[in-house]
């Protein structure tokens, strides 16, 4: 293995990938195994998270899939517990977890989806995030990576929710940065344009003609495979960005 491939090397590491059992996580989930990492998934969907479990234990790699809702307290408490008790560290944490909206006016937004929202895409990966730290911290440091979005930098009319739930974890993000950096935690966030994955296509079908929309507004005209996210999230994951702290990557083709 030469210097390069080296700085890209999870070897020995453990990934926590949220959302893992489809689309940009069950991605992300395969690219770091492939890299070396081991890795537990989670999501609500325990028999699809145990179909990419098996995919990361057939590349050599040990696995671990746990059914949870990282916007219960509880359920991301019990999620960190199991995973120390089964692995005894955490060394990478992809907060990828997320709920998308129909297109709402906010005239007919209600508290139960505020709240909804903010629970899924903001608090949980906070108390996630927290939670992991607090062991990251004695055992050295690591990395945290938040999959926010593009409507999180350039808000969206009727995606009020979405967008507003993914701007403030682009905020969080920076705030963790900033408090965690001397304690060895960089933490970054990557903001992601239109992706061919299960959410994109659950918005062409509630909206015909949202891909073809979304295409349109980027550079390269075109949505991405969902592998395309590996790269940028394994850079940020390992020692390639060992001085990249408190950013927004984002991975949108050039969105205009």
């Amino acid at each position: 293995m030469n210097t390069t491939q080296q700085l890209f090397d999870l070897s020995g590491k453990l990934a926590l990938v949220t959302g893992g059992s489809r689309g940009l996580g069950k991605a992300i989930a395969l690219g770091f195994a492939a890299a070396g990492a081991d890795v537990v998934v989670t999501s609500r969907s325990l028999p699809a998270l145990q179909e990419v479990t098996k995919e990361i234990e057939a590349m050599g790699r040990r696995a671990l899939a746990i059914a949870s809702d990282v916007g219960e307290w509880a359920e991301v408490e019990r999620l960190v517990e199991t995973v120390y008790e089964k692995f005894g560290r955490c060394d990478v944490l992809v907060n990828n977890a997320g709920i998308v909206q129909t297109m709402t006016p906010l005239t007919q937004t209600s508290e139960e989806m505020f709240d909804r929202f903010f629970g899924v895409n903001t608090k949980g990966p906070m108390h996630l995030a927290a939670a992991v730290a607090k062991r990251m911290i004695p055992a050295g440091g690591g990395s945290i990576v938040n999959i926010a979005t593009m409507g999180g930098l350039r808000p969206a009319g009727q995606l009020a929710l979405y967008c507003s739930s993914k701007a403030a974890l682009i905020a969080l993000t920076r705030s963790m940065a900033d408090e965690w950096a001397s304690q060895g935690i960089r933490v970054n966030a990557i903001a992601p344009g239109p992706f061919l994955t299960e959410m994109m296509t659950d918005l062409e079908k509630q909206t015909p003609g949202f891909i073809k929309y979304a295409e349109s507004v980027t550079m390269l005209r075109r949505a991405a495979e969902p592998q395309e996210i590996v790269g940028p999230a394994l850079f940020l994951a390992s020692q390639a960005s060992s001085y990249v702290t408190g950013q927004t990557l984002s991975v949108c083709g050039g969105a205009i």
